[in-house]
């Protein structure tokens, strides 16, 4: 800790501070994702790339920023939507910039462990200064750079005179690497605080004492829009993948999902296993899923709703959660105490405590057999006994005036204790727990909105608690973490269960490890544990449609022998324990059908799959037509909308999207494009709303040959 941390109230004198504390050469730590102070960051950038004197280290990960239109078209449509989405003001960072058009200065280097997934394929400065690590090794990976400069977004809060700070939506990294560093005798890097008024504070874990800091900067500068994901769509072979996954998820257990349409269709699901059980199950069967005795669905999870509800322990907090949390799903409490816990897991107690609850918590040893000091505080942090109550000679005195034996050694004693503690709702219980938070703007207004149990009920922490078992307390972790499901995204996966989530056989980076091993190890840790891979069997790759299961692929992130359970859309393969054979089965079961001939024939030709195995029937009918037809039909579409979570666009941007989605598509092969354009002008398509939507685009009176040409496609694309 520090003293009281310096006041600024500008940009400029925060970074002739930085300067001054950290020399010509600034190395220099940011949290990933939100937690970036854009506009210091920026001034520090500029500050370096106009002295050749200096030099920047900039160690980090996930650089947010908005999407770039790669087209005229796009950029029509595009330019509008962001200005309303994140203002006029948003601070792109200006290194991503440079990076991107390869104007980076010599003496600046970025050097990030997550991209944006995809933003810095074929970006060379990115590429060679990207660090493969674990989340959980960052702090550890970072105390040998010599960081002398950390800078963060923290949130401000005001209360009976009094300033609360906290790291909010980035506790993850920060703590653990100023305590790894006192601990390896590096000196203390200088600490700064940037207070952004509209970010959602977050206590418990997060909240910090202002001497965390050594200089706290509330420059007004900083209040600009925070960087919000616009709600995604979620098309039918994502919605299936939702649904076989959601099978899988056990009443009572654990979660932890990730970003994309992936994770929001896994949260759509079990939002509808809840709410309307009946349609949840026609979908499940109208899909093709494999519920019955012996299935992954059947030995794992279950079709029911939920009861006891689920607990969220989760790298990333988004959107989904939110949603989890209004239906009553993500209710499931922990409690940091070990034998309370096991006491809950045994069914014991409850979260509301029984008629008997003294007897219960007394024979399973949650309740010792006499009361000192250490466990009446015990007793009232966790609301057993209320606040006020005081440790007398002979027995506890409670506020009410009434008391309590100290001694529970007989019935009689624990009788009075029975009805003391009959009705009490345990305290301090968590129902979410992430290491760094990014969603939608619903998603902060939600934060902001938390308040009594829901707000005490979130804590962002360290990664290093959340995303492994080490650290001390891997007993009650276990305990806290039951039936945990991690479910996780990759791109690609071998018929032997390889996954491939963060770069191409060529090296280049698509995203990054992050914190997708940790998971898959904890879950094989873990007993009752599943590490869950979600990916669509194909992709669309210039124009041609590409397997997304291989025979093999030239990089791995999780190797063969975590191999655990992957979701397609034709179903889930558990591979956890089975030989190769049986992997390949397993997995030839959820391939797309046009791809099953060739992967077999790879399988029989490396000598792992039987020269008389055949292609079953049923497994032919592996095909995106049969998911979309079978989502869309009667009563099941209106539970499967294009944006379940409703959508940052407006209502003519949401008619435009699918022509436009269909236009790009149609690019990727010229000369299809080329007919397609022949036929719009053989036959002129009639929009009935075409003007207002050209007007959108700003195509409704163009004056050149390309514009005239890009209004004719796009009503093409519109009249289908």
């Amino acid at each position: 800790m520090n003293g009281s941390p310096e006041m600024l109230a500008s940009v400029d004198a925060c970074v002739a501070r930085i300067c001054g504390r950290a020399g010509p050469a600034l190395r220099v730590a940011a949290p990933l994702g939100l937690g970036k102070p854009n506009v210091l960051l920026n001034a520090v950038y500029r500050r370096v790339a106009g002295d050749a004197s200096l030099r920047l280290d900039l160690f980090t990960a996930l650089s947010l920023a908005r999407p770039q239109p790669a087209s005229d078209l796009e950029r029509r449509f595009v330019e509008p939507f962001l200005e309303r989405h994140f203002g006029a003001d948003y601070p792109d960072l200006l290194y991503v910039a440079a990076q991107k058009a390869g104007t980076l200065p010599a003496n600046v280097r970025i050097h990030e462990f997550y991209m944006q997934s995809g933003a810095m394929l074929g970006v060379e400065s990115a590429q060679r200064d990207y660090a493969s690590m674990n989340y959980t090794h960052v702090a550890r990976d970072l105390v040998d750079r010599g960081v002398n400069v950390i800078v963060q977004l923290i949130a401000a809060r005001e209360e009976a005179g009094r300033i609360r700070y906290s790291l909010a939506c980035n506790p993850d990294v920060t703590a653990d690497l100023l305590e790894r560093m006192h601990a390896a005798g590096a000196p203390r890097p200088y600490v700064v605080g940037v207070v952004h008024p509209d970010l959602p504070f977050v206590g418990n874990e997060a909240e910090v004492e202002a001497g965390f800091f050594d200089a706290l900067l509330f420059d007004q500068a900083n209040r600009h829009t925070l960087f919000a994901l616009p709600r995604a769509n979620i098309d039918p072979v994502e919605y299936a993948i939702g649904l076989h996954a959601s099978a899988l998820v056990r009443d009572g257990g654990t979660l932890q999902v990730g970003i994309g349409a992936l994770s929001d269709a896994l949260v759509h699901a079990l939002l509808l296993r809840q709410r309307d059980n009946a349609a949840y199950r026609t979908a499940l069967a109208a899909i093709g899923a494999q519920v019955g005795e012996g299935t992954p669905a059947a030995r794992l999870g279950s079709l029911d709703g939920f009861a006891t509800g689920l607990y969220g322990a989760s790298e990333m907090v988004m959107d989904g959660f939110m949603h989890l949390a209004r239906a009553g799903i993500l209710r499931r409490r922990v409690y940091d105490d070990h034998a309370l816990e096991q006491a809950l897991e045994d069914g014991s107690i409850d979260d509301v405590l029984h008629a008997h609850a003294a007897d219960a918590l007394y024979a399973c040893g949650a309740l010792g057999p006499f009361i000192d000091k250490a466990e009446l505080a015990r007793l009232i942090r966790f609301g057993l006994l209320p606040e006020g109550t005081q440790l007398g000679f002979t027995a506890l005195q409670l506020p009410d005036g009434g008391s309590l034996p100290l001694d529970l050694g007989n019935a009689d004693a624990r009788t009075q204790w029975n009805r003391a503690l009959a009705g009490r709702t345990l305290r301090e219980g968590y129902y979410l727990r992430g290491a760094f938070y990014l969603g939608s703007k619903e998603f902060y207004a939600w934060l902001r909105g938390l308040d009594g149990a829901d707000f005490d009920g979130l804590s962002m922490t360290r990664v290093s608690d959340i995303n492994q078992l080490y650290g001390g307390r891997e007993s009650l972790d276990a305990l806290q973490r039951r039936d945990a499901r991690f479910f996780n995204t990759c791109m690609m996966a071998t018929l032997l269960g390889a996954a491939t989530s963060d770069a191409l056989e060529n090296g280049q980076v698509v995203s990054g490890v992050g914190g997708q091993y940790n998971f898959v190890a904890m879950a094989h840790a873990l007993a009752g544990g599943r590490s869950i891979l979600l990916l669509r069997a194909t992709r669309e790759h210039r124009g041609r449609t590409e397997s997304n299961i291989l025979w093999n692929y030239g990089h791995t992130t999780i190797p063969r022998h975590l191999r655990d359970i992957y979701v397609t859309e034709y179903g889930s393969a558990d591979l956890r324990g089975k030989s190769d054979e049986d992997c390949i089965l397993a997995m030839l079961a959820i391939a797309d059908a046009r791809f099953q001939d060739g992967l077999v024939a790879q399988a029989k030709a490396a000598g792992k799959l039987r020269h008389d195995f055949e292609i079953p029937p049923a497994w032919r009918g592996n095909t995106g037509k049969n998911i979309a037809s079978a989502l869309r039909q009667g009563e099941l579409a209106s539970q499967f909308p294009a944006f379940p979570f409703g959508s940052d666009f407006s209502p003519a941007e949401l008619r435009l999207l699918p022509a436009l989605a269909r236009l790009k598509a149609l690019s990727a092969s010229k000369p299809k494009l080329a007919f397609f354009l022949l036929k719009s002008y053989l036959r002129p398509s009639r929009v009935a709303d075409g003007e207002p939507l050209m007007a959108r685009l700003n195509l409704n009176h163009p004056t050149t040959f390309a514009g005239k040409l890009t209004r004719r496609l796009v009503l093409a694309a519109l009249a289908g």
